[in-house]
Order: C-alpha cells, then structure tokens, then sequence
C-alpha cells in the first residue's frame, strides 16, 4: 500500500524536476547540477552515518556521475580559458575524493567535497544577474 503512494510521489518529484529543467536557463541548469550533487553528497553523508553500505555507494555514485556528466562537459574550454581549465581540474579531484570517501567510509571528504560544491554554487549564484543580462542581449 505505502509502496503505490511512494511510487506516485517520486513520480510527481520527476515530472517537476524535468519541467524545471526544461524550462531553465543554462545558468540555472548549472546551479540545478551543483545542488543535486549536494544533495548526492548529503546523502552519502546519511548512509555512512547508518551504516547503509550500498546506499551510500549509490549517492557517491550519484554525486560522481554529476560531477563527471554534468558539470564537466558544461564547460566552454576555449571560451572559459584558464577559469574552465581549473573548474576542470577541480572537478577531477572532487571525483577522485569521493572515490576515496566510499573505499575509506570517510565522512570527512565527503564534508570537503560539499564544502567546495557549496562555494562554487555560491559563485555561480552570484553571477545570476550578469547571466541574465548577457541572455538578454
């Protein structure tokens, strides 16, 4: 019985998700990256805490996936120029650190990690009014 209501509403957080999605900007897409890779992380964090072996595995897979699948090909290499190659470098090490916080069951790269995904999304949120402009232009 629980399993139905459960089912319908992740089903309702998709089909928001992917209008979200749909509808945003490339800056906004960005931001969406950052924080499902926080929450990926958030999760680990949880499943380390409990225990939870495989689901913890999962959420660092997760976080990796978006790091390696989303955030990295966003970057414009030719156009970003030293900025895009560091973003580049930085987001190869966050991939190698959750690597290691799943082998060591290590809550505190899991916390680095957060911590550099939170100061890149604080970045790139503070950029938003120039993004918008330039979309406007």
């Amino acid at each position: 019985m629980f399993s139905q209501g459960h089912s319908g509403a992740n089903a309702y957080a998709r089909v928001g998700v992917q209008t979200g999605v749909m509808g945003a900007s490339p800056h906004r897409l960005v931001v969406m990256l950052y924080q499902g890779a926080r929450q990926a992380v958030a999760q680990a964090r949880m499943h380390l805490q409990q225990g939870n072996i495989a689901a913890r595995g999962e959420a660092i897979t997760k976080a990796i996936s978006i790091i390696e699948s989303g955030l990295q090909p966003a970057l414009n290499k030719d156009a970003g120029g030293e900025i895009a190659a560091r973003l580049d470098a930085l987001y190869t090490y966050m991939s190698h650190r959750l690597l290691e916080a799943n082998v060591r069951h290590s809550e505190e790269v899991l916390v680095e990690i957060d911590g550099l995904l939170a100061t890149l999304e604080e970045a790139w949120m503070a950029i938003a009014p120039e993004a918008a402009k330039m979309a406007a232009a």
